[in-house]
């Protein structure tokens, strides 16, 4: 078993993460729910996300289905309200839902753009102002935890409104944190990489191109990883795991890129 199984302080609490039904968010939604939170699984893919819940449940783990929004701040207010209704008071925030739309910035459409803001920033702004204030209200500290991604720290090629979004998600949480620590509310960030998930695997079209990846690419002025290897979604999910436990009791306001090196401590 994973060491940040022993992290302490999830026993009995309740956590919500979005972006639930896959990836990353999955990942992280089982991880919690292994070391015995109770977790509100939250996202729009209402067929994936109950599959993975039942798949949870059966091994006797708590975790709930929420069909969820998170770009409309009245659909994140009623399933927040309906969580701690059902659930208990929120002790711990993942904001993992995400979007990816690559092209070029003279390219890109409205569209594109607009649904990559709306998910990505809006998303994690609105899940993160409703949950901050019952935490606030409720007294009992809690952590909140916001994946950007390393393309937020460096530029990319075609990656203009996905790259935008992250470092939205990491300035306004940055903000809230300074604003939330009086109350011992803890936010931070991590920033994956190249990660072994079907987001990654849609810009590969079809082919794999983990090597690629790793070595990086001299026309896209890409460095590789390090490491010789890119994430698997586990890697990202104890660091966020290790952020949320007491062991990080003093950190706040941090970013954890977690890509093998890849920005190069950028």
């Amino acid at each position: 078993m994973n060491s940040f199984y022993n992290a302490t302080g999830f026993d009995g609490q309740v956590a919500i993460v979005t972006g639930a039904a896959g990836g990353i968010g999955a990942e992280i939604t089982r991880k919690l729910a292994q070391s015995g939170s109770i977790v509100a699984a939250a996202d729009c893919n209402a067929e994936a996300l109950h599959a993975f819940a039942n798949e949870l449940r059966s091994e006797g783990l708590n975790v709930n289905a929420y069909i969820i929004d998170v770009g409309s701040s009245r659909s994140v207010e009623s399933f927040v309200d309906k969580v701690e209704k059902q659930l208990g008071p929120i002790h711990y925030l993942i904001n993992a839902a995400g979007v990816l739309r690559v092209g070029q910035t003279t390219q890109i459409s409205d569209e594109d753009w607009d649904i990559t803001m709306r998910v990505n920033a809006s998303g994690a702004f609105y899940m993160s102002r409703t949950v901050a204030r019952k935490m606030i209200a409720c007294g009992d500290n809690g952590a909140i935890v916001s994946l950007a991604s390393n393309a937020a720290l460096i530029a990319r090629m075609d990656m203009a409104a996905y790259a935008a979004s992250k470092a939205a998600v990491i300035a306004m949480t940055k903000c809230l944190g300074l604003e939330l620590a009086k109350y011992g509310i803890r936010c931070n960030i991590v920033a994956p990489g190249s990660t072994d998930t079907e987001m990654l695997r849609s810009l590969w079209m079809g082919n794999d191109s983990t090597k690629i990846s790793i070595e990086g690419s001299l026309e896209d002025f890409r460095v590789g990883v390090p490491l010789k290897r890119i994430a698997q979604p586990s890697h990202v999910a104890d660091t966020v795991l290790f952020l949320l436990s007491e062991q990080a009791a003093h950190i706040t306001m941090e970013t954890l890129t977690v890509d093998g090196g890849a920005t190069l401590g950028a």
